[in-house]
């Protein structure tokens, strides 16, 4: 479906454009097409050009490697990129995927630099800026929101039990296990 591959080719060339070594690592693979999984969406196919970019590929090619991204993968996102790479099922050319995860953890969008060249470097500066305060913000909120909810669960409603518990209630359970047959109580069970 060309519909998709077209934007996502052209973002990918973007940050491929911007860095010579990263095309030189995909050139030798020309011709290979990569198929990205990503349910509910529809499978993206790109072929490599031989320069080293990418381009939308028919839909009857077979694809040399295929990346499935499945709802782990979304879910290990916010822990961090090695969370995230693990969670990506990855089938095919292992030279391919390689160079591919190479790629992943190393080319980064300089939004900056691009942001530039509309509006000016003081201008652009100023937004990243504040577009980096705001990401460090919304993180600090995820976590605190996430302390908060842990700790509400853990004391106040006794959802979770805290570390050390589980020892506790096994004891407790055998006591009343022993009182409700009758028998006396085992020596290791903790006096009430």
């Amino acid at each position: 479906m060309i519909v998709f591959e077209s934007p996502v080719a052209a973002a990918l060339n973007h940050l491929l454009e911007a860095e010579p070594w990263a095309r030189e690592r995909l050139a030798p693979f020309a011709g290979e097409t990569l198929e990205l999984r990503l349910a509910p969406l529809p499978a993206l196919k790109l072929a490599i050009a031989s320069e080293g970019t990418l381009r939308p590929a028919a839909e009857a090619a077979s694809a040399s490697l295929t990346l499935t991204l499945g709802p782990d993968a979304l879910a290990a996102l916010p822990k961090g990129e090695d969370h995230f790479l693990r969670a990506i099922e990855i089938s095919g050319n292992e030279k391919l995927a390689h160079e591919v995860l190479y790629l992943f953890r190393h080319l980064r969008w300089d939004a900056e630099e691009d942001l530039a060249r509309l509006i000016g470097d003081a201008a652009a500066h100023r937004v990243a800026g504040v577009a980096r305060e705001f990401a460090g913000w919304q993180q600090d909120a995820v976590r605190r929101l996430a302390e908060s909810l842990m700790a509400y669960a853990v004391e106040e409603k006794q959802l979770l039990l805290e570390r050390g518990a589980p020892e506790e209630q096994l004891l407790f359970l055998d006591r009343i296990g022993h009182e409700a047959l009758g028998e006396p109580r085992s020596r290791s069970s903790p006096r009430a």
